[in-house]
């Protein structure tokens, strides 16, 4: 019985020390009716095709399994709610478009054990402007910040996918 209550607590306690709580700093729902003036938009679907997978693949550096991805449009501006793996975890990214620039990155849930400096104003407002050049990067240099290397990577990837995803649904 005193073995099996000191296996538990051990137990307990590895569980408790190994996962990671993830820190909530703005909801989508916020970010989305902050980028827009006015009642918040429906949102669409933006079905993905074989190119676009290719595309996104390429500039992930890994498999995309996913067959659609939520956006909100109002007056040829876009908000997407992204996500990418920074060292281990998701890190979900709040990213508006407007005029195929990027006018906000806000790291909306973070969940990794450190690289939090990259959801600070000084890092996301490098992305301010920035656009897609015709090889799918940013026409800018982000600068990073030591011991955040894969979550600057992850932000960086997510902000020039939500630029080629804009162009995509804003085609004339």
């Amino acid at each position: 019985m005193k073995s099996l209550s000191i296996k538990l607590i051990f137990a307990s306690l590895f569980t408790a020390f190994c996962v990671q709580a993830a820190s909530v700093y703005q909801s989508s729902e916020d970010f989305i009716s902050q980028a827009f003036a006015g009642p918040m938009p429906k949102a669409k679907v933006y079905w993905l095709e074989d190119s676009d997978k290719l595309v996104i693949e390429d500039i992930l550096a890994h498999k995309f399994n996913k067959m659609r991805l939520r956006y909100w449009l109002q007056q040829g501006e876009t908000v997407w709610i992204l996500e990418e793996i920074g060292k281990e975890s998701p890190i979900t990214v709040g990213i508006h478009v407007k005029d195929k620039a990027i006018v906000q990155t806000k790291v909306l849930v973070y969940r990794e054990s450190r690289g939090d400096e990259v959801r600070h104003e000084f890092f996301t407002d490098q992305f301010k402007q920035a656009r897609l050049t015709e090889e799918h990067q940013l026409d800018r240099k982000i600068d990073g910040i030591t011991g955040a290397t894969l979550s600057v990577r992850a932000l960086t990837k997510l902000s020039r996918i939500a630029l080629y995803l804009d162009d995509k649904v804003n085609k004339p």
